[in-house]
Parts: C-alpha cells; structure tokens; sequence
C-alpha cells in the first residue's frame, strides 16, 4: 500500500471515496500518456493539471485530459482574464508546494481558482496526480470538483 499523501488526507477529511494507485515513474518521460499506459487506462481519463498566470487573476490552475493541452484563450475567459500563459517552471514549486509531474489540483499551498475540462463529467471516474511523481488518485470527476471547489469548463484543446 503505498503512503498516504497531503492529497489523500484532505480527501479523508472530505469523506470522499478515492483510490491511491502508484505506477513506475520514468523520469524521462513525465507525460500523463506514459501514465495512462503505466495504469492501464484511457489517457483521457488521466488529466494533468496545469497552473497558468493571468493578468487579472495572479494563478489559476486548469486540468485537462493527458492527450489534450490548455486552450489558453478558453482558459482566460472562463477565469475573467484577458490573457493566460503557463507559469514558469521555475515557479511551480514555491507557488503550489508540487513539483512537475506531481502536481495535484488538490492541496496547493493557496486555494486558486481552478478549472476542470468539461469532458471530465462523461466519466465515471478519471485520475489525478496524488501530489507526488509515482503516485495517482482515482475518484469521481463530481468528488474532484468539490475537493478543488473547481469549476467546470471547456479549457482543452488538441495539440
């Protein structure tokens, strides 16, 4: 079993259903496709999280399915920015508390507004990063909107 995270403990607290799922890290490759095909699972059900700046509102955080990108004008508008680029690297760590790859909407270091694509609701369950690179979360794509107070929104684009 592996040990429990941040992610999992506010999950906890919630009281909702979740499942901890590690799978082999290949620091090589970090994609969420290398993901879904470590679990098993279809990438479009295995969203990554990507934190964005805007020049209205300072962070927000978008998560999107693992074959798709941010749509970066759909993300501005659906936060009340008029632009939104990514955030630098660099600046993952000291704003989220995650590192790259391990990266969850749930638990940063602040609340930020946090946006989840819309094709989220046509599934069942969909996964998350647990917060650590090696470690996801299973649960409902309605669980993960409460756990984030996110929102949904049509933020994907294909590449």
């Amino acid at each position: 079993m592996p040990k429990k995270t941040n992610v999992c403990r506010i999950l906890d607290l919630q009281h909702t259903d979740y499942e901890l799922i590690a799978y082999e890290v290949d620091e090589s490759d970090l994609s969420a496709t290398h993901v879904a095909q470590s679990l098993g699972e279809n990438v479009a059900q295995v969203f990554k999280t990507i934190v964005l700046t805007g020049d209205r509102v300072k962070f927000l955080v978008c998560v999107v399915p693992g074959y798709e990108e941010v749509d970066l004008k759909a993300a501005a508008k659906a936060s009340g920015n008029k632009k939104c680029e990514p955030l630098p690297l660099k600046q993952l760590l000291p704003t989220t508390g995650y590192i790259r790859g391990g990266c969850s909407p749930i638990g940063m270091k602040k609340p930020f507004p946090t946006y989840i694509d819309q094709s989220a609701a046509d599934f069942p369950y969909i996964y998350v990063s647990a917060g650590q690179r090696g470690l996801q979360i299973k649960l409902r794509p309605q669980d993960l909107l409460q756990a984030c107070q996110g929102q949904y929104a049509h933020i994907a684009t294909h590449p």
